[in-house]
């Protein structure tokens, strides 16, 4: 609750609100182009960020792999609106992107900062992407999760972490903060690992299911396009 947090977040949902107020009077031609290109920003900031770090010597395999949720939702996002099949990810990207991008927003963590003004704000930028694009999807494309979207990605997720926890492991990494809690203040962090994982189940079996009644009940009313 600082101010460069209360300033950071007041900027990124000004800037999400009006993405958001705008999409409600383009047509879906428009709609198309504004997708492309903040498919078209998130995959720029997913192959230089990773590349940026590796010429400046930076890279390190324990921190700068895609593998936080965000960071898996993030690829998602960027190659979405260009597939012409797109209910699988979206029922996936929906759930994570929106949580991921609001716990990023609440709670941010740079695991990968270096110092620069680049890092700080792409950050913001590629977060609020990832959040506001499956809202984008639903507003304007007619979108709707499927009725097996939570256990699916509750599977998808559970399968993540079977394979992301031995991983951390191995390389000394904290991917999807399976193998330590967040430095961070976070309401959802409960105990010590193992325990805060397990309530990480529980609070993600919530959000999944608050998500997917708000899509079907309040999102399409509220989010309705006017044209």
């Amino acid at each position: 609750m600082t101010e460069e947090w209360q300033r950071n977040n007041a900027v990124a949902l000004a800037a999400i609100l009006l993405v958001l107020f705008v999409g409600r009077f383009l047509n879906r031609k428009q709609n198309t182009i504004v997708l492309y290109l903040m498919g078209l920003i998130l995959l720029f900031s997913s192959i230089y960020s990773p590349l940026r770090s590796y010429l400046l010597g930076n890279w390190n395999t324990a921190t700068d792999l895609p593998l936080h949720l965000c960071g898996i939702s993030g690829i998602i996002c960027a190659i979405l609106p260009f597939l012409k099949r797109k209910q699988a990810l979206f029922d996936f990207v929906f759930y994570t992107g929106i949580i991921g991008g609001i716990m990023s927003m609440l709670t941010p963590q740079m695991n990968s900062y270096d110092g620069s003004q680049f890092a700080y704000i792409e950050y913001y930028i590629r977060h609020s992407i990832i959040l506001v694009m499956p809202i984008y999807l639903l507003q304007n494309y007619g979108m709707e999760l499927s009725r097996k979207s939570m256990f699916k990605t509750f599977v998808t997720l559970n399968i993540l972490l079977a394979i992301i926890m031995p991983f951390n492991f191995y390389v000394g990494g904290n991917y999807m903060y399976l193998a330590e809690p967040p430095q961070v203040e976070n309401p959802l962090v409960i105990g010590q690992w193992p325990y805060y994982v397990l309530w990480f189940e529980v609070f993600m079996i919530i959000l999944l299911i608050v998500l997917f009644y708000l899509s079907k009940i309040r999102l399409r009313q509220i989010l309705k396009p006017s044209i």
